[in-house]
């Protein structure tokens, strides 16, 4: 019965994160893309860049009250609180790599008049998928952590509101297996997601 409950809790955490997660890998890279093809005047305006990179900041914790009073309790809200955490690092890390390609190259690809699509699939994402990866790696943690916090404050189910119902009920060894199982999730899922850019960016060592 114990192990049952375990695995229902783990599916139910794993799942928020892994729709929240790519909704935030989708938006955080195509966002960090819009990002890079701003102009030069806006890029560099100060005011501007603290109204995008300021919000980061915060913990994805910090954000909860406010997405419960939004959206209320349930699986969207979950899939916000997990959206909020791994979206920053894809966006930054999408926007600097792409920040850092060298003027040369794009000067090049100007010059053979490539259409956007072309300098999009043949340039930019060959260039930047490591960084993006890095970056999905890192939210993807943040994520899993992200949704364990907003668990144990206003979940019905999955590890983090596991944890807080035996802590309430003094079972502290069930707590210990809820650990191990969060232990474990995390690391598979960079795990998971390292073998995942090996097979993509193959041009990598």
């Amino acid at each position: 019965m114990l192990t049952q409950e375990v695995l229902i809790n783990c599916w139910a955490s794993l799942l928020r994160v892994l729709c929240g997660g790519s909704l935030a890998f989708l938006f955080g890279i195509v966002a960090g893309l819009l990002r890079f093809s701003l102009p030069q005047v806006l890029k560099r305006n100060f005011l501007f860049n603290l109204i995008l990179d300021a919000p980061k900041f915060p913990p994805p914790i910090a954000w909860i009250p406010f997405v419960i009073l939004l959206m209320g309790i349930g699986d969207r809200s979950s899939w916000a609180i997990v959206f909020i955490g791994v979206f920053p690092p894809v966006f930054t890390n999408t926007y600097e790599a792409l920040s850092g390609i060298k003027i040369e190259i794009l000067r090049v690809a100007r010059s053979l008049e490539l259409t956007y699509f072309q300098m999009l699939f043949k340039i930019y994402l060959p260039a930047i998928l490591p960084q993006v990866f890095t970056g999905m790696r890192v939210g993807l943690a943040m994520g899993w952590m992200s949704i364990i916090a907003a668990e144990m404050i206003s979940g019905s189910s999955g590890l983090g509101y596991s944890i807080q119902l035996n802590r309430q009920n003094l079972e502290f060894e069930r707590m210990v297996v809820d650990m191990i199982f969060i232990s474990l999730i995390g690391y598979f899922l960079s795990w998971g997601m390292s073998k995942l850019q090996k097979k993509v960016v193959k041009w990598m060592p």
